[in-house]
């Protein structure tokens, strides 16, 4: 990747309130927690180490797809930026995204959903003696009309043997499940692998089959021109910004949410995320996480002593190793 282009990675979260009437702004929608109550939906900005960039809110029952180019444009304009390569995963991946960010002239690496196995993956298979190997990527172009110019975008697949595992545990649970609504023994539910027709209940071979095939792997779309495992690196530090939602929720008490005026709301966002930078500042200096952090420091205190009036201040004990763990912080 060129030096100039700036990486950041984008994700999206829900905070909850302790309500139970919506309005305008919180309202109930698909929760990341499977809560009920009227929400927020919460885009994030960060850099390749968690800190972050940009935060915005939009109405609960905001599709996320719509919420990163809002985000990206408020970034981009307020700190004069021209070249951004934004990361995020598959719930952000459609045409619609894609055109516009190519329009607004950003380059992207974005998580794919995959319905099928990819054709290049397919015919390697077909050939004698191919079996897919732990890391191994495979490459196609997509033809696309932007503008009404035509350009290519490139999808960049891997196979991981450790994700074919867990995909194969996975397939044969929901089978398993599927074989007991067939048999009549439990009740028949929601399940991609059952079919039920004239009446009949019977498994879909075809598409378990499929979803054989396609296990373990994992698609990227992007614009770039690096090598496809520097796409694959970047996108994988999208825990990143994962991390930094947890530290958020968590360590800093982001939810429940109990205001009720917009502003409240707003300064309640800014405090949370004021307060991530610097608890990602100090994970960056220190290598522990905030809340070690905040245990090792909690019981260094300062006394003060009330004596006829007269008061004398007690300095605190500071233990050798956490004077050690200051001191990158005091650089």
């Amino acid at each position: 990747m060129p030096a100039a282009l700036t990486l950041v990675l984008y994700d999206v979260t829900t905070l909850y309130f302790e309500i139970q009437r919506e309005d305008a702004y919180r309202k109930p929608g698909l929760s990341k927690e499977r809560r009920l109550e009227p929400q927020i939906t919460v885009g994030l900005l960060v850099d390749r180490s968690g800190f972050p960039l940009e935060v915005m809110s939009f109405e609960g029952n905001k599709a996320e797809v719509k919420t990163i180019v809002p985000v990206l444009q408020a970034f981009k304009t307020r700190h004069g930026l021209k070249d951004i390569t934004v990361t995020t995963d598959a719930a952000m991946l459609s045409s619609r995204n894609l055109d516009l960010l190519e329009e607004l002239e950003y380059t992207y690496i974005v998580g794919s959903r995959i319905s099928k196995c990819p054709y290049e993956i397919e015919e390697y298979i077909k050939l004698p003696g191919s079996a897919l190997k732990d890391g191994q990527v495979f490459e196609s172009r997509i033809k696309v009309t932007i503008a009404g110019k035509r350009a290519y975008r490139r999808a960049v697949y891997q196979y991981r043997s450790r994700r074919a595992r867990t995909d194969l545990v996975n397939i044969d649970k929901l089978l398993v499940r599927a074989q007991r609504m067939v048999d009549g023994k439990s009740e028949a539910k929601r399940n991609r692998f059952l079919q039920i027709i004239g009446g009949r209940k019977e498994i879909n071979t075809a598409l378990v089959n499929k979803a054989r095939m396609r296990a373990g792997i994992k698609g990227y779309i992007t614009n770039l021109d690096i090598p496809a495992q520097q796409v694959i690196d970047y996108y994988h530090q999208l825990f990143q910004v994962e991390k930094s939602f947890r530290i958020a929720k968590s360590d800093l008490k982001a939810r429940p949410i109990f205001h009720h005026k917009r502003e409240s709301i707003d300064a309640h966002l800014t405090i949370v995320f004021a307060a991530l930078a610097i608890s990602r500042h100090i994970e960056d200096a220190t290598k522990i996480s905030i809340r070690r952090f905040v245990q090792k420091l909690e019981p260094i205190r300062t006394g003060v002593i009330s004596i006829n009036g007269a008061k004398q201040i007690l300095n605190p004990w500071v233990p050798q190793d956490v004077s050690t763990l200051l001191t990158p912080l005091a650089q």
